[in-house]
């Protein structure tokens, strides 16, 4: 195998591969919600190294591509605004809106940051007390305490001029929204671990019961992905549903007590709207009423009246494991990372992106394309 041979621990792999092969007598479809794991599962040829009864589809877990277009355009507004510095991830720069991205702007003569941490944007909100600061505010639970507590540093200092555009997604609930799908062909999931480690694993015991399907807590090292894979099989081959943990060395059942009570000040809970698949109920963070006064979308009032249009991008059935990228039309022609149609061709958690770097247009070969 061309790819696992690249990684330090190949002949682990390959003998984890091996173990699931001789215990897999029927087909399983499996799904990692996790653009990490997703990188990782085409760099190294993971899926390739399996029998050919387990198929793994790529699920929404990049958050940067999940972050509906009118977001996107509120962003674009926003940042357009002379008397604003806008602050982001460097992932999210490249997004494109209705009309262009955050670099876009930024070329128009917008203030643009590329910030690595919201308490970078913080800073910058003390050092001009003149301008106003906004930091757009994305992701799954992994960086929601960061971006808590940088709103709750923001108040101590009572920092009048920082705000955030806030789109934060929660893992349960698109979990949720998959398995209760009238076309869904999941029959078990790898949970991210990175998720886990901060939130627990808890939250998955009711999912699993309700729907009777396994979910397996994963690392992303190649060797976590397939003893992910080898624990979520043998259960299905014997016949059970049960959470498992495969990434004990960084996740406990209870997660990170001192994050989760910190997000609970912070934010609550909402109805979110996912780019390309829709909204899903309390899947979202919002800022708390008491927080409110650092909601940039309250400042700014009513803005990024956005169509909504995906045009021709299918990230909505990529993320849902319908469709994989190389299904798409534009893929490696008219969407490249240079120009991208969409926001999976441009996170560095994309799975469009995955593809295009690690195997270009290999993706279009039967053996890695959707049946």
């Amino acid at each position: 195998m061309k790819y696992v041979d690249e990684y330090r621990d190949g002949a682990t792999a390959q003998q984890l591969a091996r173990a699931i092969a001789r215990i897999t007598t029927r087909e399983h479809t499996l799904m990692e919600v996790c653009g990490g794991q997703t990188h990782a599962i085409v760099k190294y040829g993971i899926d390739q190294l399996l029998p050919g009864q387990i198929r793994l589809i790529h699920g929404p877990g990049c958050p940067v591509c999940v972050t509906p277009i009118a977001v996107i355009d509120k962003a674009l507004e926003i940042a357009a605004r002379p008397e604003v510095i806008f602050c982001s991830f460097g992932d999210m720069l490249r997004v494109p809106g209705s009309r262009q991205d955050l670099l876009g702007v930024k070329a128009d003569g917008g203030d643009v940051r590329m910030v690595y941490s919201p308490m970078d944007a913080v800073r910058i909100a003390q050092d001009n007390p003149q301008r106003e600061v906004v930091f757009l505010a994305v992701g799954f639970e992994t960086t929601a305490p960061a971006n808590a507590m940088a709103v709750h540093q923001a108040s101590a200092l009572g920092l009048g001029n920082f705000s955030m555009l806030v789109s934060h997604v929660l893992v349960p609930p698109a979990i949720e929204s998959i398995l209760g799908a009238p076309d869904n062909r999941v029959q078990g999931f790898l949970a991210a671990g990175h998720v886990c480690a901060v939130m627990g694993y808890w939250e998955y015991a009711p999912i699993v019961e309700r729907h009777r399907v396994p979910i397996v807590v994963t690392g992303f090292e190649p060797v976590d992905i397939l003893q992910g894979v080898y624990l979520c099989v043998t259960q299905l081959e014997q016949g059970r549903a049960e959470l498992e943990n495969q990434y004990t060395r960084a996740v406990s059942e209870a997660g990170n007590s001192q994050a989760q009570t910190l997000i609970r000040t912070i934010f609550r809970t909402v109805p979110q709207h996912w780019r390309g698949i829709g909204e899903i109920a309390s899947s979202g963070l919002g800022l708390a009423p008491e927080y409110a006064g650092f909601d940039a979308e309250q400042r700014f009032g009513a803005v990024g009246r956005s169509s909504g249009e995906e045009g021709e991008c299918i990230s909505g059935e990529i993320m849902q494991g319908r469709k994989r990228p190389g299904d798409c039309p534009t893929f490696g022609s008219r969407c490249t990372p240079e120009h991208p149609l969409g926001a999976p061709m441009v996170s560095s958690e994309g799975a469009c992106a995955a593809y295009y770097r690690y195997r270009g247009t290999e993706v279009n070969d039967p053996e890695t394309a959707s049946p």
